[in-house]
């Protein structure tokens, strides 16, 4: 997996980012809040003793770096390219951000956000709410039909979408803690509270979100 990310801000700076399934090399130093104590998730299973610094901080500290002092809603041109075709969209700083910073911790080595990596392969910039839930209950149906050819047991319920989901908020709480901090604008802030809100409508509200979906599709709301 190749994905670039190019911004080209109104002034004329053009800042540029690729993402592969590979996490990033830590520099051999990094700030305090890239540390795995700092503010580390409630839900972690990395320790300190084995591993120094947090994978998911780790990833995206260029990109916090890169955008700490601007501001959420200024207009960017965003061109996003991988192996198969390019996608341009100009939109607010804030929403290609969270585009950009979810596919950074989806390949980030971290052990909770993995969970996300099979979604990140079929990456899909600006996406919507409506298109976020459909895309990660398609993937996740698909994980139970492939469990079921392999004699698992299938969860038709989308009970363990629902908890994977819970378990990525802690992380993403977590996250917008380690860098509020250092975030003189409110960029970056703005767009992990935004996939914060998307991880949310599959928790909390899977439901409806469905219901929603079942009648745009021509179906009929039970």
């Amino acid at each position: 997996m190749n994905v670039n990310y190019s911004f080209r801000f109104q002034d004329g700076r053009t800042v540029e980012f690729k993402v592969t399934d590979q996490p990033a090399v830590p520099a051999s130093k990094q700030p305090s809040w890239v540390k795995l104590e700092h503010c580390q998730c409630s839900n972690c299973p990395l320790r300190s003793s084995d591993t120094e610094n947090c994978p998911a901080a780790t990833e995206i500290l260029p990109v916090v770096e890169a955008f700490q002092a601007d501001d959420a809603y200024q207009k960017v041109d965003v061109t996003v390219t991988d192996e198969r075709r390019a996608y341009v969209k100009q939109t607010a700083l804030e929403e290609a951000l969270r585009s950009l910073l979810g596919l950074k911790m989806a390949t980030s080595g971290c052990p909770v956000l993995a969970e996300l990596k099979p979604m990140a392969m079929h990456h899909l910039p600006f996406a919507n709410t409506d298109e976020f839930i459909t895309r990660s209950v398609s993937h996740y149906l698909l994980q139970q039909y492939f469990a079921k050819r392999n004699h698992e047991e299938p969860d038709w319920e989308l009970k363990g979408l629902v908890e994977r989901n819970q378990r990525l908020q802690l992380v993403n709480q977590a996250l917008w803690q380690r860098i509020h901090s250092v975030c003189k604008g409110d960029s970056n802030l703005k767009a992990l509270l935004n996939f914060f809100s998307m991880a949310s409508s599959v928790s909390f509200s899977l439901e409806s979100q469905l219901r929603k979906l079942e009648a745009k599709m021509g179906g009929e709301p039970h």
